[in-house]
């Protein structure tokens, strides 16, 4: 349990050391000056660039950006953990991986280790993370 709590902090450290090494530097506005002076002098807003599409509704195209793709979950049970790792991340999922033994170990060599069961089930359209849970190959589900 003492090493799990090691990991785990190291794991936050470095977390939060990658993020901390993001560019915090403010960055000037990419658009462009739009304001012209006309020949009385006073100066007008060009409105040329601010034109919108009308063909398409706003709440239409929000709706498009807000909701990810998903694609089916496949059947991975059975498989080699690392070949059903590879699997689900090259469908977009994100993957959780458990220890499907009571003894919650980690998955640290994924090529030793067989797919017991998953969650959600093969064929789910709606989810965006499964959950591998697998054993060591000489074990049994």
């Amino acid at each position: 349990m003492r090493t799990r709590t090691i990991a785990a902090t190291l794991a936050a450290a470095a977390l939060l050391t990658l993020t901390a090494c993001e560019s915090t530097s403010a960055t000037s506005s990419s658009k462009p000056d739009t304001t012209a002076e006309d020949t009385s002098g006073q100066t007008k807003q060009d409105t040329s660039t601010t034109e919108t599409d009308t063909d398409t509704p706003a709440t239409e195209a929000n709706a498009d950006e807000a909701e990810p793709e998903t694609s089916e979950v496949p059947d991975v049970v059975g498989m080699n953990h690392g070949e059903a790792q590879s699997l689900l991340r090259s469908k977009g999922f994100m993957v959780n991986e458990e220890d499907a033994s009571p003894e919650g170990r980690w998955v640290l060599d994924n090529s030793n280790w067989k797919v017991c069961r998953q969650d959600p089930a093969p064929g789910a359209t709606d989810a965006l993370r499964v959950a591998i849970y697998s054993v060591k190959l000489d074990e049994s589900c």
